[in-house]
């Protein structure tokens, strides 16, 4: 049975057509349930409004999804809305995997060298009680309070794991599109 992905990506990424090279791929060769998963991506409906809008907006379309997929371009992990996107998908569970996509020629017939992977600039840390996970950003070489969306309680964790700051690069894996043969191994990354 295909599997639901949320694409997560700056829109400068479509507009150069690298984020439909990866989102359109299953569409071509195979039907959806062959391709092993469907494109739950949102950004069709989106327009300039609200914060509160927005999020709830991403989180409709997260909503039934199992997994996550974050195509990496060159300012990706500079975006707001893809950090929250991610954060989101993680409170939801959802398995979250990169895709390194500046590679695949733009429009122009270019390519970019990669981009930096957002899931290294996002991390998570227990509060000295170990039942409540918090949420950061990694700005200018220093952790932050993520801001739009709080963290969230959990079983107790060991007291060796609270307060220090867990990348989540270290858990979810980067793909580059081009290198890994994303056309053909893509529906492996859905999990």
């Amino acid at each position: 049975m295909a599997k639901k992905v949320f694409f997560s990506f700056h829109y400068q990424d479509v507009i150069d057509f690298r984020a439909n090279v990866v989102r359109n791929h299953g569409n071509f060769k195979l039907n959806k349930d062959e391709a092993g998963f469907y494109d739950s991506s949102i950004w069709e409906e989106a327009k300039k409004t609200s914060d509160l809008a927005l999020k709830r907006l991403i989180n409709k379309g997260i909503q039934n999804t199992s997994n996550t997929c974050v195509l990496v371009g060159t300012h990706t992990f500079k975006r707001r809305w893809v950090d929250y996107e991610i954060m989101k998908s993680f409170e939801k569970g959802n398995y979250i995997f990169a895709v390194h996509i500046n590679g695949i020629k733009c429009k122009n017939q270019k390519t970019k060298p990669k981009g930096n992977n957002p899931l290294y600039y996002l991390g998570y840390s227990f509060d000295k009680t170990g039942k409540k996970l918090l949420l950061h950003n990694y700005i200018e070489n220093k952790w932050i309070h993520f801001k739009d969306l709080d963290g969230w309680s959990v079983k107790e964790v060991p007291e060796k794991d609270r307060n220090k700051i867990f990348r989540l690069s270290t858990l979810y894996p980067i793909y580059d599109w081009i290198d890994d043969n994303g056309f053909s191994e893509f529906k492996t990354w859905v999990k």
